[in-house]
């Protein structure tokens, strides 16, 4: 089996693996933060995420580092919160955050790139655990149900929610798992994407092609996934636009 043979295809592969669930998290965040009846408790950690793009682009690794942990603090403090798929796209913003500083050529000692993999690997089976725990707890529940589970998480003598509007925050949030639902099997096959360009970097070539494999099953048109794939088979790449890949049309325009 010839691998990754060409060092730039190799690199863009892994960029557009790790950039991916940057992308996602940023694009993500800023939509719903633009809606008025977001949870108040919860709002801080929307604008925190808009620092992301830029600390990103600069490789700050240490701010993106610090940034993670306010925004997780936030969410694990919040009632419902704690297991909830926000937290599931912070653990793979870690991992592509470790694959980035892992893959860069300012790290030349190997005891140092394989700490920093163990620790993607780390933080992406977490991810996988908790969008995997989240889609069995919600995925069936109709609106109704789903504003009945919620209910208990809001509490309407609580003066943030301005006690008549309540409904309105519990709705939206209702919206919301009703809109991850969706999305959230594309984030699980994210994270086994990067997963798997981690396998590929140890070594462990079958165990990568797995990873992909399940990433296709979740998500058929995940173009990182299907390209690793290919370049472990010695297949040609494909070529297609990432953001439209990634996000529903509604997303983009």
């Amino acid at each position: 089996m010839k691998i990754f043979k060409d060092k730039r295809t190799r690199v863009f592969i892994i960029i557009m693996g790790t950039l991916f669930i940057i992308a996602g998290a940023i694009t993500y965040f800023y939509y719903d933060y633009q809606d008025k009846y977001i949870d108040p408790r919860t709002i801080e950690a929307y604008a925190m995420y808009e620092k992301y793009n830029e600390l990103a682009r600069n490789s700050d690794y240490e701010a993106i580092f610090q940034l993670m942990n306010s925004i997780e603090d936030i969410y694990t403090k919040t009632p419902h919160y704690a297991e909830s798929y926000e937290v599931g796209v912070l653990y793979n913003n870690r991992a592509a955050a470790y694959v980035a500083m892992a893959i860069s050529p300012a790290i030349n000692d190997s005891i140092v790139k394989d700490s920093l993999f163990n620790l993607a690997k780390i933080n992406t089976s977490k991810s996988i655990e908790i969008y995997t725990d989240w889609l069995d707890k919600w995925q069936g529940k109709n609106q109704e149900e789903v504003k009945e589970m919620l209910k208990p998480h809001f509490n309407e003598n609580d003066a943030i929610f301005k006690n008549q509007e309540i409904e309105k925050y519990i709705n939206r949030r209702a919206k919301q798992i009703e809109e991850a639902r969706l999305e959230t099997p594309r984030r699980l096959s994210v994270s086994y994407t990067n997963k798997g360009i981690i396998y590929r970097h140890k070594g462990e070539y079958e165990l990568a092609a797995l990873e992909y494999f399940k990433a296709l099953e979740l998500w058929p048109d995940n173009l990182a996934a299907e390209n690793n794939l290919s370049i472990l088979l010695d297949k040609p790449v494909k070529k297609r636009s990432l953001l439209r890949r990634f996000f529903p049309k509604s997303r983009i325009e």
